[in-house]
């Protein structure tokens, strides 16, 4: 991931928004966001942290899950151009919902992340 301060311009500092996200504006590692879509502009909340082992970029939207358009948006704010990051489709019994509208970039530090051959993608 990013070194987050790169970001900057779009860290959130609302103190309202910022506690629903723990209270702390983050550092180079953490951070809430807002950015605007490059669909319509409406703001994506983007919550990003670098723990166990493991970078972590959540996105929602107000009114409607994001689409794939704004989350290649912020896997290109957010991750260097030769980092993978993937969605995960966990089985039934391990999934958790917070958010209705909320989706989820990972890309761990300990493994490279198997792809595809590029025919497929």
């Amino acid at each position: 991931m990013r070194n987050l301060h790169e970001l900057d311009r779009y860290r959130e500092t609302d103190p309202k928004l910022l506690a629903r996200c723990g209270g702390w504006a983050g550092d180079g590692e953490h951070g809430a966001f807002t950015v605007p879509s490059v669909i319509d502009r409406q703001t994506l909340v983007v919550i990003a942290s670098n723990d166990e082992g493991w970078d972590h970029v959540s996105v929602s939207r107000k009114n409607r899950v994001p689409n794939w358009h704004e989350m290649s948006q912020i896997h290109r704010l957010f991750f260097r151009d030769d980092e993978v990051a993937i969605q995960l489709h966990v089985p039934a019994e391990q999934h958790i919902n917070v958010h209705p509208n909320v989706l989820h970039l990972w890309r761990s530090h300990a493994q490279a992340i198997s792809l595809p051959p590029s025919i497929f993608v």
